[in-house]
C-alpha cells in the first residue's frame, strides 16, 4: 500500500508569515502522497473584532453564531486556505484548497444543543474518501479548511483536529497513513514547563494514567483521544510534534 502523510497544523503557525513559509517549505519536501489540514482561529478572532463581532469561546471551542459563521467561512475557506495554496504552488506543490462542501467530501450535522449551544458547529457524519484518494492519485495535494457542510445548504464550523482524524481514518482504506499533529511544542510533555521533557511513545493505558495524575491536561486530552481513535480505525502511525520538526522523526509517537 502506498504511503500517505497527513499533516494537521494549528492556526498559530499558518497565520504568521515566517512560520507559514517554514512550514510550507518543510511540507513541500515530504516525499510521496500528502494532505494538509489547517486551523486559523486567531485570524478569525482578529477579523471578527475588526467587524465588531465578539468571539465567544467555551473550553477552547468557538461558539459559532450566524455572524461568526460568515467570518470563519471567509477566513478559513478563503484567506488562510488560499494563502497556503498559493504558497505551495510557489514551491511546485500542486495544491487544491477544499472545504467539506467542495465535491461533498465531508458531510456533518449541526451539533445538538445540550448544556451548551455551540451554534453552527458540525459533527462529522460522512467522509467521501474515494474522492480524496482519486485527487491524490492524480498528484493533487488537498489542503483542507476546518469547514464542513450539512448537504442542506449550510456551512458548519468544524474542529481541525477532528477533520484531520476523520480524513486519516477514511483514507486508511486506500493508503498506509501517518497522521501528524503539529503545534508549538516538541511533543507531549511530561512537564509543561520543560520543553525537552517529551514523552517519546505513549500508549492508551499510559495516557489514562497521565490524565489521572494531571500530567496531561487541557487541549492535549482531545488531541490524544483523536489519535487513539485513529489508530483503532487503521491509521498506521500518529505523531505529535513541533511544526518545524516534520520529517525529522521527533516528537511523541502514539501507539
Amino acid at each position: 500500500m502506498e504511503k500517505l502523510t497527513l499533516i494537521k497544523v494549528g492556526g498559530q503557525i499558518v497565520e504568521e508569515p515566517e512560520t507559514l513559509q517554514q512550514l510550507l517549505t518543510d511540507f513541500s519536501k515530504i516525499e510521496g502522497n500528502k494532505v494538509l489540514v489547517h486551523g486559523g482561529g486567531r485570524a478569525a478572532t482578529k477579523i471578527a473584532a475588526q467587524l465588531g463581532i465578539e468571539s465567544k469561546m467555551v473550553n477552547g471551542r468557538r461558539i459559532t453564531d450566524e455572524a461568526t459563521l460568515q467570518v470563519v467561512t471567509m477566513v478559513y475557506g478563503g484567506l488562510v486556505n488560499k494563502q497556503i495554496v498559493a504558497g505551495l504552488q510557489a514551491l511546485n506543490v500542486n495544491a487544491l484548497g477544499l472545504t467539506g462542501a467542495d465535491m461533498n467530501y465531508m458531510r456533518s450535522e449541526k451539533r445538538p444543543v445540550k448544556e451548551i449551544d455551540y451554534g453552527f458547529v458540525g459533527d462529522v457524519k460522512e467522509v467521501n474518501a474515494e474522492i480524496l484518494a482519486d485527487l491524490i492519485h492524480k498528484n493533487v495535494v488537498p489542503v483542507l479548511a476546518p469547514l464542513t457542510h450539512d448537504k442542506k445548504g449550510n456551512m458548519l464550523n468544524t474542529n481541525a483536529d477532528t477533520i484531520a482524524g476523520e480524513v486519516a481514518k477514511a483514507l486508511a482504506k486506500y493508503f498506509d497513513v501517518t497522521l501528524m499533529f503539529c503545534f508549538e511544542k516538541k511533543g507531549v510533555l511530561l512537564n509543561s514547563d520543560d520543553e525537552n521533557s517529551v514523552i517519546p511513545e505513549i500508549t492508551e493505558p499510559l495516557f489514562n494514567q497521565y490524565v489521572k495524575e494531571e500530567i496531561i491536561q487541557g487541549g492535549m486530552i482531545p488531541k490524544l483521544e483523536n489519535s487513539f481513535d485513529a489508530i483503532r480505525a487503521g491509521v498506521k502511525q500518529v505523531v505529535i510534534t513541533k511544526a518545524d520538526e516534520i520529517g525529522k522523526n521527533s516528537g511523541t509517537i502514539v501507539k
